[in-house]
């Protein structure tokens, strides 16, 4: 039996394109870009090629475009690369992903509150960009486009003219891993300075991804050797991984007006059958969240037990974040929006993806409501 995969917030499955595109590079076209001879030189020009394809898409200039690991490594460059020293600090908001974070607390960070609907609070970040009697500046603020639990699009140009005028030294990052599918990415590059994007959110392969740095923007490199990418991330390029990036980005670039549309039909058939359900509070209003994401919250329902039985079902979902073995945490999310800790236990998030359907839907919707049904029977209660 096939799967109803729900789950593209966490992974999305590669674009045929992409794996097209890629597959080259794995085989006959493996030469090391770095190398002098004609075999290498063909891989050089793929990545610039690609590299010309991305600033494109994003808006920015082709030297502003830098080859990454992924969102993870893009975020912590962005942090850790921003110059920070004494007398200078870091800013972001409590309902980060965890790769800004807590790499942030790391640098022991200001940490701000977000409003209920997952929204920054904007007079809480200028109260932190604001001057501090001991002279401490605000060296980097980083706000995410679209917050990866529950979807919520933040307002990135009133964040943008907020920084601009009360920390006008400060460099702006925004985390965009989940907005690419969604929003297009030429209206937010020129709002900040950094840009993090991961590829496997959008069709192409897990452990790439790209950072935009716009120019004259300072940046000491995370990772140090030979010196590629304009010594801003050395390391040896993948090239496969870089070419399949590009051609995802720009597919999903060119498909998002439908895209947007079709699945945001599909995301109110969803959301309007499980309210139907009774007991269930959508998280975010549906105009506030990208129409990939939608967020719910079941009462009398545990996420955990809910996702076993989903997975029984053939069902993908997720709920909170996950460590490394599995194990359920409490989203800090949630608790940042001021989600009771009761109403949080019983949290799923359903994300779709370009290969989502109207069929995914139904299943899921039936799924659930057994679920929902079977682990809200009172105990000893059979059929």
């Amino acid at each position: 039996m096939s799967l109803a995969y729900l789950d593209h917030a966490a992974t999305s499955p590669m674009r045929p394109g992409a794996v097209a595109a890629m597959l080259p590079f794995l085989t006959e076209r493996y030469a090391n870009p770095e190398g002098s001879h004609r075999f290498a030189r063909d891989a050089r020009r793929a990545v610039d090629e690609a590299r010309d394809q991305v600033a494109d898409v994003l808006g920015v200039a082709p030297g502003e475009v830098v080859f990454t690991g992924g969102g993870t490594e893009g975020d912590n460059t962005a942090i850790a690369g921003a110059g920070l020293g004494r007398g200078t600090v870091v800013v972001t908001p409590a309902a980060e992903h965890h790769a800004v974070l807590d790499a942030v607390q790391r640098t022991e960070g200001r940490v701000v509150p977000v409003t209920a609907t997952g929204h920054v609070d904007l007079d809480a970040l200028a109260d932190a960009l604001a001057p501090r009697p001991s002279g401490e500046l605000v060296r980097l603020v980083s706000v995410m486009a679209v917050n990866n639990e529950v979807g919520t699009m933040t307002d990135l140009a009133a964040v943008s003219a907020l920084v601009r005028r009360l920390a006008p030294q400060a460099v702006l990052h925004t985390d965009a891993v989940q907005a690419a599918c969604w929003i297009d990415l030429r209206a937010l590059t020129p709002l900040v300075d950094l840009l993090s994007l991961s590829a496997h959110k959008f069709g192409g392969p897990k452990g790439a991804g790209v950072l935009t740095v716009r120019s004259g923007t300072p940046l000491r490199a995370l990772l140090a050797g030979g010196g590629q990418e304009r010594e801003r991330r050395s390391g040896t390029h993948n090239v496969g991984g870089i070419v399949a990036t590009a051609t995802a980005l720009a597919e999903a670039d060119a498909a998002r007006p439908v895209e947007c549309a079709r699945v945001a039909q599909l995301k109110d058939r969803l959301l309007d059958g499980l309210t139907a359900l009774g007991g269930v509070t959508e998280t975010v209003p549906r105009p506030a969240a990208v129409p990939g994401i939608a967020h719910v919250c079941f009462d009398g329902v545990e996420s955990e037990a809910l996702l076993y039985l989903l997975d029984e079902a053939d069902v993908c979902a997720s709920a909170a974040s996950a460590c490394a073995s599995g194990a359920m945490e409490p989203s800090h999310v949630l608790a940042a929006m001021g989600v009771p800790a009761a109403r949080a236990a019983g949290a799923l998030r359903l994300s779709f993806g370009h290969t989502s359907a109207e069929g995914d839907v139904d299943r899921t919707l039936d799924a659930i409501a057994d679920a929902v049904s079977r682990l809200r029977r009172p105990v000893g209660v059979s059929r």
